[in-house]
C-alpha cells in the first residue's frame, strides 16, 4: 500500500480539485481530508456518513470554587489571560498548558477532556474516505489528522486497497507536518505568482526535511509563462521532478459547481493536463 499526499504551501493553489482529480483517476484506493481546519474535500466527493466520532484532543483547565482560595497565584501566573478576576476559566483562551493546575496550593484546577471536533468515515463515488472538522479555534488539529491518516491506513488494510490519497493542509503547520510524516510521495502544487512560488519553496524545505520524495506540478502555468519558467529552472536546479504543467481552464471552476473533479466530465485543455500528470507520478510512485 502506498501512501500519497498533496499540499500546496499556500490556500487556493488547487490542491483539492487535484486530490479530487487523482481520486477519480486511482483504483482501489481510501481517501483522507487532512485539511481539517477547513475542510472542503467533500463538497467534490459528496460522501455519505456510515461512521462518526467525537473528538477530544487537548484538556482545558477548570476550577473548583468550593475549594479555590482566591489567592490569585493562577491569574498572576496564566500568560494567556484565561483566568478572570472570578476565577472563572475562559476556555476560548485557555491553552491547556496547565501551569495554573501544578501552582494551585488547593488543588483547586483540574485539567478535563475538551470536545475538539468530530471525524467521520463516509463512502464517496471515489470510494471510502476519511474526514474531520475541527471546531472553530479549537487546537490540536495535528493529532486530529494523524487520527484521519490512521483510520484511512486501518480501512486500507482491511479492505486491501492499493492506495491511501491524503489531501494535505495548507502552508507548513502542524497539520501539514502531520499529513506528510512517513508517506510515499508528496506532491507540491503550486502556481506561476510571488506568493505562490515564495509558499512553494518553504513547502519543498519542510518536505526535504523529513526526506520524502516529491514531484512538482505547476497549476495555471499559462497565466504568467515567464514566472512558469523561473519555476521549472528552479526545479531543475534543486533535482525536483516536475510531475506536469496545467493550463487554466474556466472548465475547472464550472465543474467545480456541480461538484465534480474536472477529470470526470470529459476531455479538455486542464482534464487532460491532469491525467498526464497522474501518469507521471504513478511510475514514480510504484517504480
Amino acid at each position: 500500500m502506498k501512501e500519497i499526499t498533496i499540499i500546496s504551501g499556500k490556500g487556493g493553489a488547487g490542491k483539492t480539485s487535484f486530490t479530487a482529480s487523482f481520486a477519480f483517476l486511482a483504483k482501489n484506493r481510501v481517501l483522507a481530508d487532512c485539511d481539517v481546519d477547513a475542510a472542503d474535500l467533500h463538497i467534490l466527493a459528496q460522501p455519505k456518513i456510515v461512521h462518526q466520532e467525537d473528538f477530544f484532543g487537548g484538556k482545558k483547565a477548570t476550577i473548583d470554587l468550593n475549594k479555590c482560595s482566591h489567592c490569585g497565584v493562577c491569574i498572576e501566573n496564566c500568560r494567556y489571560g484565561a483566568i478572570g478576576q472570578d476565577f472563572v476559566v475562559d476556555h476560548t483562551a485557555c491553552e491547556g498548558c496547565a501551569l495554573c493546575h501544578y501552582l494551585c496550593p488547593e488543588t483547586a484546577v483540574t485539567m478535563e477532556e475538551t470536545l475538539n471536533g468530530k471525524w467521520f468515515i463516509s463512502e464517496t463515488r471515489f470510494g471510502p474516505m476519511v474526514h474531520a472538522n475541527l471546531i472553530p479555534g479549537e487546537e490540536n488539529s495535528g493529532k486530529l489528522v494523524a487520527l484521519v491518516r490512521n483510520q484511512a491506513k486501518v480501512i486500507a488494510e482491511e479492505r486491501n486497497m492499493d492506495m491511501v490519497i491524503v489531501d494535505g493542509a495548507p502552508g507548513v503547520g502542524c497539520p501539514v507536518i502531520s499529513s506528510i510524516t512517513g508517506v510515499d510521495h508528496v506532491v507540491i502544487v503550486t502556481e506561476p505568482t510571488m506568493s505562490g512560488v515564495h509558499d512553494m519553496k518553504r513547502a519543498l524545505e519542510l518536505v526535504r526535511h523529513f526526506n520524502i520524495p516529491v514531484s512538482l506540478v505547476i497549476n495555471k502555468w499559462d497565466i504568467y509563462p515567464r514566472m512558469t519558467m523561473e519555476i521549472e529552472e528552479f526545479a531543475k536546479s534543486e533535482n525536483i521532478q516536475l510531475a506536469g504543467k496545467v493550463p487554466y481552464d474556466r472548465a475547472v471552476t464550472d465543474t467545480m459547481v456541480r461538484r465534480r473533479a474536472v477529470v470526470e466530465v470529459g476531455p479538455g485543455p486542464a482534464a487532460d493536463a491532469i491525467i498526464g500528470v497522474w501518469d507521471q507520478l504513478k511510475q514514480r510512485i510504484w517504480q
